[in-house]
């Protein structure tokens, strides 16, 4: 008996060592040391910048489709789904959709979904402005994008933010299957990285000499178009575009344009991948608004680059709000492509009008900028577990303390703060 004590206390011993272990690899630091920190101060007068923008596809590849019996929009066996075996490998290729619920595996490809991004270099500080669709980007791999940039690209500060589509592929790891299983595929969040890259490197390539035509609309018009869903009741309406134009040309170089809204007007049964509103922001922009053969609105060209904004609170495009559809005379309102084109399309006007009564500036005063690494408490149990059994692949760089940053930016007359989450 007394053997059998002492080998059930060696394995139990062995069984807590091996877990101790096992979390504290899990809690590692990705990114041992790192910390960023930069002060460019403001300059007086004004200067000719420059400004590029590019693009690159990080849309996800489907290759199993499946069987929805019961159109719940999740992937359950015991309730008769099935899927495709494409690949013919005997297993389920599931692309995890983000944003709702686990289980919600995607049937195909509505629209690409990008990396997008700006890049502003007025001869002293070049900034790069990305803007991902996608639900969130974790702050490590924002870091490993950062030091996958080649110091020939001569970038001072990268700034990378979601769009925070609730249509793309989970790129965290908590809509998986189910809540113990990642929905992160390695290969795909590579892929993104790889392509976000040659974005920026795109972007920088096309850099010219730039006029700019900042401009916003305040009238509230917006507000019908979101819905508070927790008190109190504040909605931060309001679109902001920066508009850039070749100095010489005169063509559009690109259009950066600022709204606060959840984009997940197509809801929590849609299986198709896509940026929701802010793909019909862009494309508005870029191409155009057309209808029954006609031009309700010429584009501007170029690459737009939708960033959002205050979005916490929780500012959504709710199925209880009915949008009326200006260019069509339609009202909709269950979720659906024609409500989200409408919504994108709304956005996309109030930034044309906006354009119409803005002055065009020539230069703009020299790029100020701060942006710092701060390192915050991780107090939630259950992220703590998560990251314990590999379900968000991020570390501490302390002791249940995350690595975080904030950044604050003046380009000519326009502010921008950088805030992680979701800001109210």
């Amino acid at each position: 008996m007394r053997k059998w004590f002492i080998g059930f206390g060696i394995a139990l011993l062995t069984l807590i060592l091996g877990l101790a272990a096992w979390t504290l690899y899990q809690l590692r630091d990705r990114h041992p040391g790192y910390e960023f920190s930069l002060d460019v101060a403001a300059r007086s007068g004004s200067v000719q910048v420059m400004a590029g923008f590019g693009k690159q596809k990080i849309t996800p590849t489907i290759i199993d489709t499946w069987n929805d019996v019961n159109g719940d929009a999740k992937y359950k066996p015991k309730d008769g789904d099935t899927y495709n075996d494409v690949n013919e490998n005997g297993g389920f290729d599931a692309v995890w959709i983000a944003g709702f619920s686990n289980a919600k595996p995607a049937n195909g490809v509505h629209d690409d979904v990008w990396a997008r991004v700006m890049i502003l270099d007025d001869g002293q500080t070049r900034m790069a402005l990305v803007a991902l669709d996608a639900v969130g980007f974790l702050h490590d791999d924002i870091i490993d994008i950062r030091q996958m940039l080649p110091d020939s690209l001569g970038i001072d500060y990268t700034q990378i933010a979601s769009t925070h589509t609730h249509e793309s592929n989970d790129l965290i790891g908590i809509w998986g299957p189910d809540p113990m299983h990642s929905g992160v595929d390695p290969v795909q969040l590579r892929y993104v990285k790889t392509q976000t890259v040659r974005a920026i490197t795109e972007a920088v390539a096309a850099l010219r000499p730039a006029h700019f035509v900042l401009a916003q609309e305040l009238s509230g018009r917006d507000s019908i178009l979101i819905k508070d869903t927790r008190k109190p009741i504040v909605k931060a309406t309001g679109v902001r575009v920066m508009h850039a134009i070749d100095a010489q040309s005169g063509q559009t170089l690109g259009t950066l344009v600022n709204w606060a809204n959840h984009p997940e007007t197509l809801w929590s049964r849609n299986l198709l991948i896509s940026s929701d509103f802010p793909h019909y922001v862009r494309e508005s922009l870029e191409n155009g608004i057309q209808y029954d053969g006609d031009v309700v609105r010429a584009g501007l060209g170029g690459i737009t680059v939708y960033f959002n904004g205050a979005v916490g609170g929780l500012m959504t495009p709710h199925p209880s709000l009915p949008f009326t559809d200006p260019v069509r005379d339609t009202t909709f309102k269950e979720p659906s492509f024609e409500k989200t084109r409408t919504l994108g399309e709304q956005i996309a006007l109030l930034a044309f009008e906006a354009l119409q009564t803005a002055d065009t500036l020539e230069q703009l005063p020299p790029i100020s900028l701060q942006a710092k690494t701060i390192f915050l408490p991780l107090d939630n149990r259950i992220f703590q577990l998560a990251t314990v059994i590999g379900l968000i692949d991020r570390g501490c760089a302390k002791w249940l303390q995350t690595r975080t940053e904030v950044a604050a930016f003046n380009i000519g007359p326009a502010s921008f703060l950088s805030i992680p989450g979701e800001i109210y």
